[in-house]
């Protein structure tokens, strides 16, 4: 097996190649306004750290949100584009689940709630039974609106940073950002055990800003 996975959902523009075992190469650049340009470049070098070539790739992997639309989609669309190119299987993964594997890799323990920054002062969040179970729906709320909610378990990700107080338990020593070497281990290890994956889809949950205006007026003859 040699697993590309990538994820930009997130202000991270991350990259990771996996062999079944371990993860052997891996970029991360945090620039919420750059995905487009920083994708590709990450990917050549993963593949020319690990000495690999893309014709190598098996299967990828791809973060499919919560995220905003115009960064998440260009690394959907990159991973789709691979896998028509190489005949590759495209897995989604849910890039909340890599962060909540990822904290667990850093040692999380017990229950507890990851949250990204949705802008607009409003968080993508979903509680955890553990870093590889989800107990939540992934959903996108104003983060005061979840300080009852989620009283008193610990929270990680750059939302929870960001808005603290409405959280009861942040812990900032845990990854903010999407790490594509936690999404390649956590899918890793679904491919050996039979675990399930999502349809390389986006998980947007809101509506775009960018919309057909009501009573819409054709001006053009007909």
């Amino acid at each position: 097996m040699l697993l590309l996975a990538l994820d930009t959902a997130t202000p991270a523009v991350t990259v990771a190649l996996h062999d079944g075992d371990k993860v052997i190469a891996e970029s991360r650049q945090v620039d919420a306004r750059r995905h487009g340009e920083l994708l590709l470049p990450a990917v050549d070098r993963v593949l020319g750290e690990a000495g690999r070539k893309l014709d190598a790739v098996t299967d990828i992997v791809v973060g499919v949100g919560p995220g905003p639309y115009t960064g998440l989609r260009v690394g959907i669309v990159t991973a789709a584009t691979f896998g028509a190119a190489l005949g590759a299987p495209v897995r989604g993964l849910c890039s909340l689940d890599g962060l909540a594997y990822a904290a667990g890799q850093a040692g999380l323990e017990g229950e507890f709630v990851v949250a990204t920054d949705a802008r607009r002062k409003e968080v993508y969040w979903a509680r955890y039974a553990d870093a590889r179970t989800r107990i939540t729906e992934p959903a996108v709320d104003r983060p005061a609106d979840l300080t009852e909610k989620l009283a008193g378990l610990t929270a990680v990700g750059a939302g929870a940073v960001l808005y603290a107080d409405s959280f009861t338990d942040v812990r900032a020593d845990m990854p903010e950002h999407q790490s594509a070497g936690a999404l390649a281990s956590l899918a890793a290890e679904r491919l050996r055990t039979g675990g399930e994956f999502l349809p390389d889809q986006p998980l947007y949950l809101r509506r775009p800003d960018a919309q057909v205006p009501a009573n819409y007026k054709v001006v053009t003859p007909k």
